[in-house]
């Protein structure tokens, strides 16, 4: 009888180099705010630090409900308000 395959562990992902990958690549991002279901922010990373504090270059903010854009140009947004962070494949 031949043994059970064996599982591959993928090695895990740190959030850091996510947002690393996400800087190297230039990916334009969408971020959720905390407590805050109806705005997104979409933008590009050009710098964050240990905090997740992000400067985000060409950023929009979104409003869901309504389906209107703001452009608000080169932003800091504290990691504080992060609640989730995804590139839009733009």
């Amino acid at each position: 009888m031949a043994a059970p395959p064996a599982k591959v562990q993928k090695p895990m992902t740190q959030p850091i180099n996510l947002i690393f990958r996400y800087l190297q690549n230039k990916s334009r991002i969408q971020i959720w705010l905390y407590e805050q279901n109806d705005v997104r922010i979409e933008g590009r990373i050009i710098g964050f630090d240990e905090y997740m504090n992000l400067v985000l270059d060409d950023a929009d903010e979104i409003f869901v409900k309504k389906n209107t854009k703001k452009h608000l140009g080169r932003i800091l947004l504290k990691g504080d308000n992060i609640t989730l962070m995804m590139n839009t494949g733009v």
